[in-house]
């Protein structure tokens, strides 16, 4: 679906399906934000109350899992958010007007 790290392909390889109309806009990085706040976060605080390790602790373990994360889950989200939208016919995915 990517010709880039995030740039979607104007046609798929396979079925020669356009993407190039797809709207993803704000969405993919809102909902992988709200995924890895949701996984680190928990984290974060079960270990502060367990083991209240000094803050350099904090920001050496959280900080590169927060950013792996994001720079992990941003294509898949985008890729989900353009497959919803071709699932819903929405934004030029369906079929033209007779």
């Amino acid at each position: 679906m990517f010709r880039k790290y995030l740039k979607v392909a104007d046609h798929c390889e396979n079925c020669g399906e356009a993407l190039h109309h797809h709207e993803a806009d704000d969405a993919p990085p809102y909902f992988t934000i709200f995924i890895v706040g949701h996984l680190v976060v928990p984290l974060v605080l079960v270990v502060e109350r367990l083991y209240r390790p000094e803050i350099w602790v904090h920001m050496t373990i959280w900080l590169p899992l927060a950013l792996v994360l994001s720079l992990t889950l941003l294509p898949v989200t985008k890729g989900a958010v353009v497959a919803a939208q071709w699932a819903k016919r929405m934004h030029g995915f369906g079929l033209p007007d007779p």
